[in-house]
């Protein structure tokens, strides 16, 4: 090992793109830098191996070469022979050079491979870089893997399929290392021994680096999707992050006659917008997106929900062609009771708060809505004729009563007392014991053989089971006057207000200060609003449900409430229901 400085001149990206960086601003939660550093900044070890040609394992490494280099200059390098502990063939030895007696006093493995990893460090920042990384590295896998040593997470390059992108074969006739170091004027040719090997990968990725550079690979995350077929038009547009916050927000992707192409939001706002152009988009709706854009503008936010609530309204105004997202979320379905002398269940599709104390969804669907009918009349035996049945009955029954699954009120005016209060209780948010009864059918048509139907009720429970759920979490929210709560985040605190389900501001309180004060400071500068006629008439239910879900996260603290509806989840409630597992379908949770 030595210090030998031959291989290599310094790191040249002069002609790469010009880049800022994302701004940071100082009163957002400030994120982490998600490209990570610079590549003039990154240490790049290049290794080598020389093997027998055997499978990985603790008998095929002859060889190890390394050279450790940053910003263009050699740091130093490792070189050892390594004992086998097998026979080398000859053809092996004629291209190498590398005998049996070579090796005979040689370290083994177990001693060579520690020794190796100790010269590549332990920095966060160092990258290994091997030409054909697939076969080096998984050789040193193999052999860590043989010895019981534990190989250390590192980032991986490999200049193979760098090369692949860097140079097109109207330059070069294949990508073998011999060729392309003659391409590039090394100043160390191959000679199949691991260090000289070594040596002109060096020179090869800082030739590859100053030609990825012209199309914005400038940082590690750039660097590891360099290699995707990402085309080089698309790459060169990376630009069009510069100076985008480096915090929470909302972005917009920005079309040739100054249209709204697309809406999206992120914690860091620079790193997500320059991803689209540095990695491989398998979506190909917004690699078309992205192709077609000329601009990109940002809104930086307090936090991250003011992110997502604010990326939920955009896409509900401006409608951007390339988002699918419902603008009609306000419009799902409920269940709740008609209001007559015999009641009955109903899909609802505008309801008020008051109504919302005894009504459970809201629902993805009609389909689901009608499901959850099926199951609490079923459970209950209320009516589910749609009949207009006066207050003293006087009408002639239809088949449900003859088949006994009616109380018939048509007949006698029966108000089925017992019956609406079960379905009130479950109307409420208590859906245990409906559900516990519903169960106990799917026993019996199972226990009987009728394999089918039983699971078809199955899946109306679970029907049930999520209307229940979504009640629990969004009816509190849409029912409070106020809510403001906190929830600690990295560096401080997230502390949001909300009014009957809308968001009405957002503040991130750095430890610095003080969270209960910066809360205070925000509900005094925001007047309330007044009770809406519907229940989501100030918001879309989208938004209410990213609310609900940051209000239910582990760790969030309520520091205000103004509501008559507790902010809780009930113990009969669907939160506590463990359904039975299904192999299709959505995780209910």
């Amino acid at each position: 090992m030595n210090n030998d400085s031959r291989p290599g001149g310094r790191l040249d990206l002069a002609s790469r793109v010009a880049h800022r960086k994302g701004q940071r601003h100082s009163d957002q939660q400030l994120t982490f830098d998600g490209l990570g550093p610079e590549l003039i900044d990154v240490t790049f070890v290049v290794v080598d191996l020389e093997t027998i040609g055997a499978k990985a394992g603790a008998n095929s490494i002859t060889e190890i070469g390394a050279v450790k280099v940053r910003g263009g200059e050699v740091i130093s390098d490792f070189s050892t022979l390594v004992n086998p502990r097998a026979v080398i063939p000859p053809f092996i030895t004629a291209l190498t050079g590398i005998s049996q007696a070579m090796v005979a006093t040689a370290p083994g493995i177990e001693e060579a491979l520690p020794a190796f990893f100790a010269f590549v460090g332990s920095r966060t920042d160092t990258v290994l870089v091997a030409h054909n990384a697939r076969f080096d590295v998984g050789q040193l896998r193999g052999a860590a893997e043989a010895i019981g040593y534990p190989f250390p997470k590192i980032a991986t390059a490999d200049t193979l399929a760098l090369a692949r992108k860097a140079f097109t074969k109207d330059e070069v006739r294949n990508y073998k290392l011999s060729t392309l170091a003659a391409f590039i004027g090394a100043e160390t040719s191959p000679t199949h021994r691991a260090l000289d090997d070594a040596r002109a990968t060096v020179d090869l990725l800082h030739a590859i680096l100053a030609r990825l550079g012209g199309l914005g690979v400038t940082h590690l995350a750039d660097l590891a999707t360099a290699a995707d077929p990402v085309p080089a038009k698309r790459r060169a547009k990376a630009h069009l992050a510069d100076g985008l916050p480096r915090s929470p927000g909302v972005y917009k992707f920005i079309g040739p006659g100054g249209d709204v192409l697309y809406v999206g939001t992120s914690r860091n706002v620079y790193s997500r917008v320059r991803s689209y152009f540095t990695a491989a988009e398998k979506r190909k709706r917004i690699a078309e997106m992205v192709d077609i854009a000329v601009g990109v503008e940002a809104i930086a936010t307090a936090t991250v929900l003011e992110a997502n609530v604010l990326e939920v309204r955009l896409i509900d105004e401006l409608d951007p062609p390339y988002n699918r997202r419902s603008k009609r979320s306000q419009s799902r379905p409920w269940v709740m009771l008609t209001e007559e002398p015999h009641p009955r269940l109903k899909v609802a599709r505008k309801i008020t708060l008051e109504q919302a104390a005894l009504a459970l969804g809201p629902f993805g669907g009609e389909r689901a809505a009608r499901a959850t009918i099926d199951v609490l009349n079923d459970a209950t035996g209320l009516r589910s004729c749609t009949l207009k049945i006066p207050a003293d009955g006087g009408l002639l029954p239809c088949h449900l009563a003859e088949l006994g699954k009616c109380t018939a009120p048509c007949i006698a005016g029966d108000h089925q007392t017992e019956q609406r209060e079960q379905v009130c209780e479950a109307l409420s948010g208590a859906i245990q014991p409906v559900t516990a009864m519903a169960l106990e059918r799917v026993d019996v048509l199972a226990g009987s053989g009728r394999f089918e139907q039983a699971a078809e009720y199955r899946d109306r429970i679970f029907s049930l089971v999520r209307g229940g759920r979504s009640r629990e979490q969004l009816v509190p929210v849409l029912a409070a006057r106020r809510i403001c709560a906190a929830h600690r985040v990295r560096g401080g605190w997230e502390i949001i207000v909300t009014d009957y389900g809308r968001l009405r501001g957002s503040v991130f309180a750095p430890d610095s200060g003080s969270p209960r004060a910066a809360a205070q400071a925000l509900m005094e500068r925001i007047e309330p609003l007044e009770a809406p006629q519907h229940a989501t008439a100030h918001a879309p239910l989208d938004e209410t449900q990213l609310i609900a879900r940051w209000l239910w996260q582990e760790g969030t603290r309520l520091i205000e409430v103004d509501s008559d509806t507790p902010l809780a989840m009930r113990p009969d409630g669907a939160t506590s229901i463990i359904l039975p597992e299904r192999d299709d379908g959505p995780d209910l949770g």
